[in-house]
């Protein structure tokens, strides 16, 4: 494992890059020994550090659960990130596309769990079993670490590349439809952009709390009763450019929206 004063140089970049807006230097460039489980080291002193200034988590991201996800980044395997309570931002948000390194933004569903999920041995019926809701949602993307030849190392590292997720559309229980079969529209200035459905997302996307729940408890940690559980994208990524609007259009379950200016 890589010292903890290499882990907390790191973290110190990180935030100095989301200050000035500026990447820093692929970590694998120039630790090419960092493995996954190094990189999960950083984001949880990322995370303490965090949570020692006053952020309150309420939930986890999920990424690259998605075969158009680990195409569109070349990384095959799932990851996971961490959603602060200021994260979580209400449909129709406005973000100021100067403050970015580089927006791009996904589309998701969002579970709300009603029961504690710990690990390791839990099954796709288990993660079932414990969410309550699930909401139409746009996940927010910003990499603080350059792009060219990242790996999943680098984006586990800068949070799953995660800036914000917003909510919008009409929030159902999970019983009263089958995430399987839940579809969404995207549209950039009113033209469609991409499409997909959940079961892009590991064939069920309560197939990603599972996973999720039981990677976890290798860290001691476990998914409480009330958390947020952004699924993984069943689009590819978009870049956002300045003046751009997304409307994510979910059928029957509405639509969540967000513009940059």
């Amino acid at each position: 494992m890589i010292e903890s004063e290499r882990v907390a140089a790191i973290v110190a970049e990180l935030a100095e890059a989301e200050r000035t807006r500026e990447p820093i230097e692929r970590l694998t460039k120039r630790f090419p020994e960092m493995t996954v489980e190094d990189a999960y080291t950083v984001q949880g002193e990322w995370r303490r550090a965090h949570e020692e200034a006053g952020r309150r988590l309420v939930g986890r991201k999920i990424g690259l659960t998605s075969r158009a996800m680990q195409m569109a980044t070349g990384i095959t395997e799932p990851d996971y990130g961490i959603i602060f309570r200021d994260m979580v931002r209400d449909n129709a948000e406005i973000y100021e596309w100067d403050k970015f390194v580089f927006p791009r933004v996904e589309v998701e569903l969002a579970f709300t769990l009603e029961k504690d999920l710990e690990g390791p041995d839990l099954t796709l019926l288990d993660a079932i079993d414990a969410i309550g809701w699930m909401t139409p949602s746009l996940e927010i993307l910003d990499s603080r670490v350059e792009l060219e030849g990242r790996t999943i190392v680098d984006t586990i590292s800068d949070n799953a590349a995660m800036h914000s997720m917003v909510i919008g559309g009409r929030p159902v229980r999970l019983q009263d439809a089958d995430p399987r079969w839940v579809g969404a529209a995207l549209y950039v200035n009113q033209g469609i952009e991409e499409t997909g459905l959940g079961a892009g997302v590991l064939n069920h996307p309560a197939a990603g709390v599972q996973w999720l729940a039981n990677k976890i408890a290798a860290h001691g940690d476990k998914l409480h009763a009330g958390e947020i559980i952004l699924a993984g994208s069943f689009t590819r990524p978009v870049p956002a450019k300045k003046g751009d609007s997304f409307v994510a259009d979910f059928g029957p379950l509405g639509t969540v929206t967000c513009r940059f200016v």
